[in-house]
């Protein structure tokens, strides 16, 4: 298969405009006759759903919230990142253009970033103009802050609830459509499959989740706005009920998934305090802005209390290890650093079980100090409110307690410049896909990617798509659509069958816990290497036959059921893990999040193979237990220099 990324020419900063000017166009009118289905209600798909529907045409959008606003999007803290340069301090659509594809690793498109970096200017007037409250400066512009992997404020936040705050703009633009009878909205609806028919994305099968009712949808073309796998560990930052279904089942229909292996850890979690605990507590890479990052010293004792340690006894280690940066250094570099220091005995926190000491400070009291702790307050206080009622410990008065943990997932489906996969009418927006942010996502560039792809791009792309495609006339009546019904139906029907057979001894729970944090965390997380990487692959199947053989799955198909919803899911998750650590372990080099310990520099930093692996590895499925196939797409690189990553 070759992928074509259909990268338009011409100069860099005219790619964008060159291809909307050559895309086909789709009249008022005829905008009407098209019915466009978008899964997914967060930032991306919110956005799109709205946009589309405001140019016309008839969108029937998805899903298995209660509502559009309470996607996974708003929980998203710290900010939203744009090359406004309010702050006058250096910064362009050059720069965060570079910044990106350097804290990418060198493992993204470059026409795809530029864009991204173009309409970060857009998404904030738009936002503003939506009456999203941003934070203002004292005469009243827009304030900026600084974030990891950027030596520039470009920065625009809501306090620490941005991702809520811009949740809500977008879905008064969608509450609007839905008014107005553009939009079909149908929350509490899982999609279990993809329709394809003729070698096209012609609609879905969901699952109600109130009723247990499975039901067809039919339109022009499918945009799967779903997130990222991050859940996948078990352990994460993100809610509960993110998946990757949606997206592993258009895998399965023929959908490539590109880059598995490329997860991002994020530095400034809430530690783990329990063996049961079932998620993980972000705390935002803001606070790095203000807060200093340290361990003490060997030789002091793990049990004093941190503000009794004196400054001489302290390790600002991101501060040392890398001088220009410091404690705004990107999350896999931050990450790994932390990693180090406990590694060699210097955590602090109690003990889970039988691990070191998992934990390091981050500390206010300079800043609070400097700027006084009501201005800490206006800036940071719910996050603060947040970590004292998880902890019993006050922020104001003693340093946090942080440990990495896993929270977004730059790979996805693939997709090329204009976000269609390689199935026809597939478009794929926000997290869900791989396109921009390589090897590692720097902090406020996944709302950005989401508002880009949603209110900018494919508004564009899907009009086109629609304008230069004939499209037969495809009812649910479709053999095709029967075919997914029976498919989706028989998977449900064997989730029951060990409970109903007396042989369901197992939780759900029991098999994701023993995947995500003896598995993938284990062999797939910060670090990996070739052993242990084998390791899963050997243990997955095992697992996943165990899983079809025991699982209790309570209760019936035919109403509302949490057992059976979670069992889909995680019988996702034992397939795909199998993708994710074959990625991991065919590409032996390290590049941002993905860290095979074989391949590092005599720092301990990641050390990357140009040579050997400066392309997306894109898997096609071939069975399950079966090895994909890989597909290459190579990285060119003209606008910036392929060079070893140094924040020092």
């Amino acid at each position: 298969m070759t992928l074509d990324a259909k990268i338009p020419d011409g100069p860099i900063e005219k790619k964008w405009d060159n291809a909307r000017f050559q895309m086909k166009l789709v009249n008022p009118a005829n905008k009407r006759k098209h019915r466009v289905i978008v899964v997914g209600s967060g930032l991306a798909g919110g956005a799109a759903a709205a946009s589309l529907g405001e140019l016309g045409y008839n969108v029937d959008c998805f899903c298995y919230q209660d509502s559009p606003r309470r996607a996974h999007s708003i929980a998203a803290q710290g900010g939203i990142n744009a090359a406004k340069n309010y702050q006058n301090d250096g910064d362009s659509v050059w720069r965060l253009f570079y910044d990106t594809v350097k804290g990418g690793d060198y493992r993204s498109r470059e026409a795809n970033v530029y864009r991204l970096a173009q309409l970060s200017v857009n998404i904030i007037d738009q936002c503003v103009a939506q009456g999203v409250p941003f934070a203002r400066e004292y005469g009243g512009v827009l304030a900026n802050r600084s974030f990891g992997g950027a030596q520039v404020s470009r920065t625009f936040y809501c306090r620490g609830q941005t991702g809520q705050q811009l949740l809500l703009g977008a879905y008064q633009a969608l509450a609007r459509q839905i008014a107005v009878g553009q939009v079909r909205m149908f929350p509490r609806s899982e999609m279990l499959d993809l329709v394809v028919v003729d070698g096209a994305a012609r609609g879905i099968i969901t699952r109600d989740m109130v009723s247990g009712k499975i039901e067809a949808h039919a339109a022009d073309c499918v945009l799967l706005c779903t997130g990222g796998y991050g859940n996948i560990f078990y352990l994460s930052t993100n809610a509960k009920g993110c998946n990757v279904t949606a997206s592993y089942r258009a895998f399965k229909r023929g959908a490539l998934f590109a880059n598995p292996c490329y997860t991002q850890i994020h530095p400034t979690c809430i530690p783990v305090h329990g063996e049961y605990q079932s998620k993980l507590t972000l705390m935002s890479e803001s606070l790095r802005n203000d807060g200093r990052v340290w361990v003490p010293k060997e030789g002091v004792d793990p049990a004093t209390k941190p503000t009794k340690i004196p400054e001489e006894q302290r390790d600002y280690y991101l501060e040392r290890i890398y001088p220009a940066f410091g404690n705004l250094v990107p999350r896999d570099v931050a990450s790994r650093a932390a990693k180090r220091m406990c590694d060699d005995g210097r955590g602090v926190g109690p003990t889970v079980g039988d691990q070191p000491r998992l934990g390091v400070y981050l500390d206010f009291a300079d800043a609070i100090s400097r700027l006084g702790e009501d201005k800490i307050r206006e800036r940071y206080g719910n996050l603060f409110h947040m970590y004292e009622r998880i902890t019993a410990e006050n922020p104001y008065h003693t340093p946090m307690r942080i440990y990495p943990a896993v929270h977004y997932t730059m790979g996805g489906l693939w997709v090329d410049y204009q976000l269609q996969s390689n199935l026809a009418g597939l478009f794929v927006g926000g997290e869900a896909n791989f396109s921009d942010h390589g090897a590692n996502r720097l902090g406020a560039s996944a709302l950005m990617q989401g508002l880009a792809d949603g209110y900018f791009v494919l508004p564009y792309t899907v009009g086109n798509y629609l304008g230069a495609t004939k499209l037969e006339a495809v009812e649910t009546s479709h053999a095709a659509f029967g075919d997914a019904l029976k498919d989706v139906e028989a998977k449900i029907d064997r989730l029951l069958e060990p409970e109903k057979k007396g042989k369901g001894t197992r939780s759900v729970d029991d098999f994701h816990r023993e995947l995500g944090t003896q598995v993938m965390w284990e062999h797939c997380g910060m670090a990996r290497n070739k052993e242990g990487l084998e390791k899963a692959l050997e243990r997955i199947p095992e697992l996943r036959e165990e899983f079809w053989s025991t699982v209790r799955v309570t209760g019936s198909a035919g109403s509302l059921n949490q057992q059976l919803e979670k069992a889909g899911r995680v019988a996702d998750f034992l397939e795909f893990a199998e993708v994710m650590c074959l990625d991991a372990l065919v590409r032996a080099e390290s590049c941002g999040g993905h860290f095979r310990e074989e391949s590092q520099t005599p720092e301990g930093e990641a050390k990357r193979d140009d040579e050997n692996f400066c392309h997306v590895a894109a898997w096609e499925f071939t069975g399950v237990g079966e090895k994909p196939t890989e597909h290459r797409e190579a990285l060119e690189f003209e606008h910036v220099k392929l060079t070893q990553r140094s924040y020092k």
